[in-house]
C-alpha cells in the first residue's frame, strides 16, 4: 500500500507546477492549464485524506466530482473567453490584452 505522504508530495508537487505555469507564463492557454493542474493537485488530497482517514465515507470523493464540475466549467468559459479575445484582439498574451485602450 502506496503511503499517504507519497500522494501529498505528489500532489504539492502538482500545485507548484500549476502555480509556476500562472505565475510565469503570459499566455491565456497555458495559464488555463495551469489552473487545470492545481485543480487535479487539489482532488488528488482529498481523494487521498478520504482514503486513508475514512475510507467508508463519501465526503472526500464528493468533493472530488465538484471540483471536477467546476474545472470542465472552468474550461469551457475560459476558451470561449480564449477565443472572444482572439477574435478581437488577434492576441492571447496577457501583456497585450488592454480592455481600456481602444
Amino acid at each position: 500500500m502506496i503511503p499517504l505522504s507519497w500522494y501529498l508530495m505528489l500532489a504539492a508537487a502538482l500545485f507548484c507546477v500549476g502555480l509556476y505555469g500562472m505565475l510565469a507564463e503570459r499566455h491565456l492557454i497555458t495559464m488555463l492549464m495551469s489552473l487545470e493542474l492545481m485543480l487535479n493537485a487539489v482532488i488528488l488530497n482529498m481523494v487521498a485524506f478520504a482514503r486513508y482517514l475514512e475510507p467508508q465515507a463519501l465526503h472526500g470523493k464528493t468533493f472530488a466530482l465538484f471540483i471536477y464540475a467546476l474545472a470542465a466549467a472552468d474550461a469551457v468559459l475560459g476558451l470561449a473567453l480564449t477565443v472572444l479575445v482572439w477574435r478581437n484582439r488577434d492576441t492571447v498574451a496577457i501583456d497585450k490584452i488592454n480592455t481600456l485602450k481602444g
